[in-house]
Protein backbone atom coordinates (compact mmCIF):
# COMPACT_ATOMS: atom_id res chain seq x y z
CA UNK A 1 0.00 0.00 0.00
CA UNK A 2 2.43 2.06 0.91
CA UNK A 3 4.60 2.00 -3.02
CA UNK A 4 1.21 2.52 -3.86
CA UNK A 5 0.87 6.11 -1.73
CA UNK A 6 4.55 7.52 -3.18
CA UNK A 7 4.54 7.04 -6.92
CA UNK A 8 1.73 9.50 -7.34
CA UNK A 9 4.15 12.08 -4.91
CA UNK A 10 7.14 10.79 -7.11
CA UNK A 11 5.31 11.98 -10.30
CA UNK A 12 4.08 14.93 -9.15
CA UNK A 13 7.77 16.05 -7.98
CA UNK A 14 9.34 15.34 -11.51
CA UNK A 15 6.44 17.20 -12.79
CA UNK A 16 6.99 20.18 -10.73
CA UNK A 17 11.09 20.15 -11.35
CA UNK A 18 10.16 19.65 -14.90
CA UNK A 19 8.25 22.82 -14.76
CA UNK A 20 11.31 24.41 -13.21
CA UNK A 21 13.21 23.85 -15.88
CA UNK A 22 10.49 25.08 -18.99
CA UNK A 23 10.24 29.03 -19.81
CA UNK A 24 7.10 28.67 -22.02
CA UNK A 25 6.37 32.62 -21.20
CA UNK A 26 9.89 34.01 -22.08
CA UNK A 27 9.80 37.23 -23.95
CA UNK A 28 11.35 37.16 -27.39
CA UNK A 29 10.14 40.92 -28.01
CA UNK A 30 13.91 41.87 -26.96
CA UNK A 31 15.79 39.50 -29.95
CA UNK A 32 13.06 40.80 -32.55
CA UNK A 33 14.25 44.25 -32.03
CA UNK A 34 17.65 42.81 -31.91
CA UNK A 35 16.88 42.08 -35.93
CA UNK A 36 16.86 38.28 -35.21
CA UNK A 37 14.41 36.35 -37.69
CA UNK A 38 11.14 35.29 -36.52
CA UNK A 39 12.25 31.44 -37.82
CA UNK A 40 15.71 31.48 -35.98
CA UNK A 41 13.30 32.76 -32.78
CA UNK A 42 10.96 29.68 -33.50
CA UNK A 43 14.04 27.37 -33.31
CA UNK A 44 14.67 28.91 -29.99
CA UNK A 45 11.48 28.19 -28.31
CA UNK A 46 12.20 25.00 -29.28
CA UNK A 47 15.33 25.00 -27.04
CA UNK A 48 13.33 26.41 -24.15
CA UNK A 49 15.61 29.68 -23.39
CA UNK A 50 14.98 31.35 -20.60
CA UNK A 51 14.40 35.42 -20.53
CA UNK A 52 18.26 35.57 -18.89
CA UNK A 53 19.46 34.16 -22.05
CA UNK A 54 17.57 36.25 -24.49
CA UNK A 55 19.15 38.73 -22.92
CA UNK A 56 22.76 36.97 -23.59
CA UNK A 57 21.65 36.44 -27.39
CA UNK A 58 20.49 39.87 -27.72
CA UNK A 59 23.83 41.15 -26.49
CA UNK A 60 25.42 38.75 -29.48
CA UNK A 61 23.28 40.09 -32.06
CA UNK A 62 24.13 43.55 -31.29
CA UNK A 63 27.58 43.14 -31.59
CA UNK A 64 26.86 41.33 -35.04
CA UNK A 65 26.66 37.71 -34.37
CA UNK A 66 24.72 35.56 -37.04
CA UNK A 67 21.10 33.92 -36.02
CA UNK A 68 23.08 30.80 -36.59
CA UNK A 69 25.94 31.15 -34.50
CA UNK A 70 23.46 32.36 -31.76
CA UNK A 71 21.62 28.99 -31.86
CA UNK A 72 24.63 26.90 -31.82
CA UNK A 73 25.69 28.23 -28.90
CA UNK A 74 22.84 28.07 -26.81
CA UNK A 75 22.93 24.08 -28.36
CA UNK A 76 26.30 23.38 -27.13
CA UNK A 77 25.68 25.52 -23.63
CA UNK A 78 22.66 23.05 -23.20
CA UNK A 79 24.77 20.14 -24.15
CA UNK A 80 26.96 21.40 -21.37
CA UNK A 81 23.69 20.96 -19.33
CA UNK A 82 24.07 24.71 -18.12
CA UNK A 83 21.94 27.84 -19.76
CA UNK A 84 24.19 30.13 -21.94
CA UNK A 85 25.49 32.70 -20.28
CA UNK A 86 29.14 33.47 -22.23
CA UNK A 87 28.02 36.19 -24.86
CA UNK A 88 30.31 39.11 -23.40
CA UNK A 89 33.13 36.32 -23.85
CA UNK A 90 32.14 35.12 -27.20
CA UNK A 91 31.46 38.68 -28.68
CA UNK A 92 35.14 39.58 -27.58
CA UNK A 93 36.47 36.74 -29.57
CA UNK A 94 34.03 37.62 -32.64
CA UNK A 95 35.71 41.41 -32.49
CA UNK A 96 38.96 39.94 -32.76
CA UNK A 97 38.59 38.19 -35.78
CA UNK A 98 37.89 34.30 -34.44
CA UNK A 99 35.87 32.80 -36.93
CA UNK A 100 32.84 31.02 -35.67
CA UNK A 101 34.30 27.76 -36.27
CA UNK A 102 37.16 28.79 -33.76
CA UNK A 103 34.84 30.25 -30.51
CA UNK A 104 32.47 27.45 -31.69
CA UNK A 105 35.25 24.87 -30.77
CA UNK A 106 35.86 26.83 -27.50
CA UNK A 107 32.58 26.67 -26.74
CA UNK A 108 32.31 22.79 -27.39
CA UNK A 109 35.59 22.65 -25.12
CA UNK A 110 33.31 24.63 -22.14
CA UNK A 111 36.47 27.22 -22.03
CA UNK A 112 34.36 30.33 -23.66
CA UNK A 113 35.10 32.09 -20.71
CA UNK A 114 38.45 30.37 -19.64
CA UNK A 115 40.12 31.18 -22.68
CA UNK A 116 38.90 34.27 -24.28
CA UNK A 117 40.48 36.76 -22.56
CA UNK A 118 43.81 35.15 -23.52
CA UNK A 119 42.80 34.54 -26.70
CA UNK A 120 42.24 38.21 -27.63
CA UNK A 121 45.93 38.96 -25.84
CA UNK A 122 47.36 36.48 -28.52
CA UNK A 123 45.94 38.45 -31.02
CA UNK A 124 47.30 42.18 -29.68
CA UNK A 125 50.82 40.11 -29.53
CA UNK A 126 50.59 39.93 -33.61
CA UNK A 127 51.00 36.35 -33.10
CA UNK A 128 49.99 34.54 -37.00
CA UNK A 129 47.12 32.63 -37.41
CA UNK A 130 48.89 29.18 -37.10
CA UNK A 131 50.22 29.83 -33.72
CA UNK A 132 46.97 31.38 -31.99
CA UNK A 133 45.21 27.68 -33.13
CA UNK A 134 48.47 26.39 -32.16
CA UNK A 135 48.39 27.99 -28.59
CA UNK A 136 44.49 27.44 -28.04
CA UNK A 137 44.62 23.74 -29.23
CA UNK A 138 47.16 22.71 -26.28
CA UNK A 139 44.68 25.47 -23.78
CA UNK A 140 41.63 23.37 -24.78
CA UNK A 141 43.47 20.00 -24.31
CA UNK A 142 44.86 21.27 -20.98
CA UNK A 143 48.45 21.07 -22.00
CA UNK A 144 51.18 22.98 -20.43
CA UNK A 145 51.38 26.33 -22.70
CA UNK A 146 52.94 29.77 -22.24
CA UNK A 147 50.21 32.57 -20.79
CA UNK A 148 49.98 35.11 -23.50
CA UNK A 149 52.02 38.06 -20.92
CA UNK A 150 54.60 35.42 -20.66
CA UNK A 151 54.83 35.33 -24.91
CA UNK A 152 54.48 39.05 -24.95
CA UNK A 153 57.39 39.23 -22.95
CA UNK A 154 59.94 37.03 -24.61
CA UNK A 155 58.83 38.45 -27.97
CA UNK A 156 59.59 41.88 -26.85
CA UNK A 157 63.24 40.38 -25.64
CA UNK A 158 63.59 39.56 -29.61
CA UNK A 159 62.58 36.20 -29.71
CA UNK A 160 61.02 35.39 -33.07
CA UNK A 161 57.85 33.73 -33.36
CA UNK A 162 59.32 30.33 -34.34
CA UNK A 163 61.49 30.62 -31.27
CA UNK A 164 58.76 30.84 -29.13
CA UNK A 165 56.63 28.05 -30.46
CA UNK A 166 59.43 25.91 -30.54
CA UNK A 167 59.48 26.85 -26.71
CA UNK A 168 56.08 26.54 -26.38
CA UNK A 169 56.14 22.69 -28.36
CA UNK A 170 58.76 21.85 -25.17
CA UNK A 171 56.10 22.38 -22.74
CA UNK A 172 58.24 25.87 -21.40
CA UNK A 173 56.28 26.69 -18.07
CA UNK A 174 55.69 30.15 -17.32
CA UNK A 175 58.47 30.36 -14.60
CA UNK A 176 60.74 29.26 -16.82
CA UNK A 177 59.54 31.79 -19.47
CA UNK A 178 59.73 34.20 -16.68
CA UNK A 179 63.63 33.44 -15.90
CA UNK A 180 64.45 33.31 -19.73
CA UNK A 181 62.85 36.60 -20.03
CA UNK A 182 64.70 38.21 -17.02
CA UNK A 183 67.89 36.62 -18.63
CA UNK A 184 67.74 37.97 -21.82
CA UNK A 185 66.31 41.32 -20.37
CA UNK A 186 69.33 41.81 -18.00
CA UNK A 187 71.63 40.95 -21.00
CA UNK A 188 70.47 43.46 -23.13
CA UNK A 189 69.95 46.45 -20.60
CA UNK A 190 73.66 45.69 -20.06
CA UNK A 191 74.92 45.58 -23.52
CA UNK A 192 77.50 47.84 -25.20
CA UNK A 193 78.22 49.54 -21.56
CA UNK A 194 81.66 47.82 -21.16
CA UNK A 195 84.95 49.43 -21.25
CA UNK A 196 85.72 50.88 -24.60
CA UNK A 197 89.34 52.39 -25.29
CA UNK A 198 89.41 55.17 -28.21
CA UNK A 199 91.84 55.24 -29.69
CA UNK A 200 93.31 58.92 -31.14
CA UNK A 201 95.95 60.10 -33.52
CA UNK A 202 98.57 61.81 -31.18
CA UNK A 203 99.71 64.73 -32.13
Amino acid sequence: MRTTRYVPLFLLSAAILAGCKSHPLADYRPLDKAGMWSSSMEDLKKLNVSDVEIGQLVALKNAGVSDDMCLSLVQVAHGHQHPFASAASAASLNRAGFSDEQILDIARNDQLDTLSGDAVMLRLIRLSDPTVQLILERRMKKLTTLSSAQIGRLKNTGLSEKEIVSRIQSGMTDAQADAEAAAREHARAHSGTGFVRVHGRRR
